[in-house]
């Protein structure tokens, strides 16, 4: 019986979105961002020497038909063959919005952005929080990239024990931290507490962001944890477990789905995730789907415009994944994908409206051509031969 793998770069888009023109970082539409492509450019013109060197390389990708896709995304000529370029249809170019529709379900209604002014959050969530937290205020109140705002107020978290809140241009409430002083039990139940405040608003997630360390030397942890507002319809894990059949999760897709339809679900670093993969591309059983998110190539290159950073993982990845297509089974699927984009090269710090590659490593080798982001979810889905809810 087939097994299917689906496998998530998060933000690793490659160009060409229709619509790239509604969205914007700061006051800089995203039109022409393409997070693949500026990276493959800056590889090429000497850009990304730190860590690495040379042209862009990812030989495994490549054969997958990684750049093929890109020229199909951006109205090129290339070549057919099985890969794709998924558009999106779903309003919004965040982690909720691009996996629910990759498992199926377009998300049905607008996300609540907060204003990127200060403060940025109304009373009622203030309160909330300082209720849940048992303190008299919150720190930050603003948008902010995660590093720089726990730099900025990290030390007086400690000394006060205030929670520092924060968002982006994303539909998020994030809660850094200290996992010693405040304490990671703490911070989880925080974040657990105030999730239905801001779920009603349609705040896609809450985020708990723990962090450790003194001032001057701060590092958020593996300890991450998404609380999502639940999809509103069956989703492609619900279809398989229905069906009868496993489902693993690798990484933070459990989060991002609230847990609906996953059997077990295996964290950590990226490095650690691979290894969890590895592991399952062995053991995983007969007809089982396996959902993987690998989170570093957004959290730690592409919102903090590290173009080597994000240039070295793309070439760790391509080879960690060179090493486990011959151990994949005959009859498995294999499918690469990305949930949205995150311009290293662009302005600010968000994400990207792009369309996104889908590479797939067995099943008939139909050519895909452009697509949304839906039908991966399909093509899963008749893989394992189970139907959709």
């Amino acid at each position: 019986m087939p097994r299917a793998f689906l496998i998530v770069m998060d933000s690793a888009g490659i160009g060409g979105a229709p619509d790239a023109a509604a969205y914007f970082n700061g006051d800089v539409p995203d039109t022409g961002a393409n997070t693949v492509g500026h990276i493959a450019e800056a590889c090429a013109g000497g850009r990304a020497e730190d860590g690495r060197s040379g042209a862009l390389d990812v030989p495994h990708l490549q054969a997958l038909g990684l750049f093929e896709a890109m020229a199909l995304a951006n109205d090129q000529d290339g070549t057919a063959g099985p890969w794709g370029a998924a558009t999106e249809v779903s309003q919004g170019k965040d982690t909720p919005s691009g996996h629910w529709e990759l498992a199926g379900v377009p998300v049905p209604w607008d996300w609540h952005y907060f204003p990127d002014t200060r403060p940025a959050f109304p009373d009622e969530v203030v309160e909330a929080v300082c209720a849940a937290a048992g303190v008299d205020g919150i720190l930050g109140n603003c948008h902010a990239p995660g590093t720089a705002i726990i730099a900025e107020h990290g030390a007086e978290h400690i000394r006060s024990g205030k929670p520092i809140c924060y968002t982006s241009a994303d539909s998020v409430f994030q809660i850094a931290a200290h996992e010693e002083h405040f304490g990671l039990d703490r911070l989880l139940d925080l974040c657990q507490a105030v999730a239905p405040v801001l779920h009603k608003m349609r705040v896609g997630r809450v985020i708990a962001r723990p962090f450790v360390g003194v001032e001057g030397a701060f590092e958020r942890t593996v300890n991450r944890r998404d609380y999502a507002i639940t999809p509103p319809a069956p989703i492609l894990t619900n279809w398989v477990q229905d069906a009868g059949h496993r489902v693993y999760g690798v990484g933070k897709v459990g989060d991002i789905f609230s847990m609906q339809g996953f059997d077990e679900v295996r964290k950590g670093a990226d490095a650690d995730l691979m290894g969890h993969l590895a592991d399952l591309v062995a053991s995983a059983e007969d007809g089982s789907l396996i959902f993987a998110n690998f989170v570093e190539f957004d959290s730690l290159y592409g919102h903090r415009r590290d173009v080597s950073g994000y240039a070295r993982h793309l070439e760790w990845f391509d080879a960690e994944i060179g090493r486990l297509l011959p151990q994949l089974r005959a009859d498995d699927l294999m499918v690469l994908t990305a949930d949205h984009g995150n311009d290293p090269t662009w302005v600010g710090t968000d994400h990207t409206r792009e369309r996104v590659p889908v590479l797939v490593h067995g099943g008939n080798g139909a050519p895909l051509g452009l697509i949304g982001f839906q039908d991966v979810a399909h093509l899963v889905a008749r893989h394992l031969g189970v139907s959709p809810k």
